[in-house]
């Protein structure tokens, strides 16, 4: 049993890490003059087409309750989640979206114990959300602690951070009923028809002929196939295993990636601050995940 919980863990893990690094991806795909809402779109689309040769057979949940639920799903998760943070980053400084964000788990865990009666604040996930918490600061600033504020932008990265948290939640509701294959591909379902109504705001301008340009094609590959289709997938099911709670913790995990893989594609600076910030992060979200 504990090699099994070990595992659902490292799933976790590396499921947050893939995460982390997509930041690169999409910012590859915006220097080729594609918009957050078109990667989005692509994206989803790439995972929905990839999950449906799975799992074409069930359409609609077992009630119109449960219906609804994969609806908001697909918007906290999916469209709402990546629009708000994706607009942050256009109007805001990126850090301070960064780590706005990244207090999804600690919203999670908030909302969780003021509306959960199963789930109780002990002081080892307190702390550990906390410690976990300072340590993104620090990863993210990376050594340059200069907060300048943009009450648009942030009020969108907060937004971002709430719906992940919701999200989280949620899944909690469905993953005790439902396959994590169906949970999936209703996420990607919804997160595409909500999507529609943006377009009619931003009209699509990226040209069809651009998807011919390898690096825009393999960096959509990826975040479709690889961050969407079988991240997303994995972290259903690793809710269904460890639960919700301990899950979001791992989102602490992600500016490590994202500082990591930006230092090696993008040669962005690692100061040694951000190695103690990342030490930081793994000692809380172990604390956190503690019994």
């Amino acid at each position: 049993m504990k090699h099994k919980n070990f595992l659902y863990h490292l799933i976790a893990c590396l499921t947050v890490f893939v995460w982390g690094g997509t930041f690169v991806n999409s910012k590859v795909l915006i220097l080729h003059g594609m918009t957050p809402e078109e990667i989005f779109m692509v994206r989803f689309l790439i995972a929905y087409i990839a999950i449906w040769t799975v799992s074409p057979h069930r359409l609609w949940a077992d009630n119109w309750r449960d219906e609804g639920l994969m609806l908001l799903l697909g918007i906290t998760g999916g469209s709402l989640y990546f629009v708000s943070e994706n607009w942050a980053v256009s109007i805001s400084y990126v850090n301070n979206v960064s780590f706005i964000v990244c207090t999804a788990p600690l919203i999670t865990t908030l909302l969780a114990i003021a509306f959960l009666k199963d789930v109780k604040a002990t002081p080892s996930l307190i702390l550990g959300s906390l410690l976990a918490l300072a340590g993104v600061a620090i990863v993210i600033f990376n050594g340059h602690f200069v907060l300048k504020l943009n009450p648009v932008g942030d009020l969108l990265a907060l937004n971002a951070a709430f719906c992940w948290a919701i999200y989280s939640l949620l899944m909690k509701n469905v993953t005790g009923r439902y396959g994590a294959v169906f949970i999936t591909r209703k996420v990607f379902f919804y997160g595409l028809v909500t999507m529609i109504p943006f377009f009619a705001v931003h009209p699509w301008q990226f040209p069809l002929s651009g998807f011919l340009h390898p690096v825009i094609a393999g960096n959509l590959i990826f975040l479709g196939f690889i961050a969407s289709f079988l991240c997303f997938f994995l972290w259903s099911w690793v809710n269904k295993k460890i639960g919700a709670l301990k899950a979001s913790n791992y989102i602490y995990l992600n500016p490590i990636t994202t500082v990591v893989v930006s230092a090696l594609v993008l040669s962005e600076p690692m100061t040694t601050l951000a190695f103690v910030g990342s030490a930081m992060i793994l000692i809380g979200v172990f604390f956190a995940n503690r019994h």
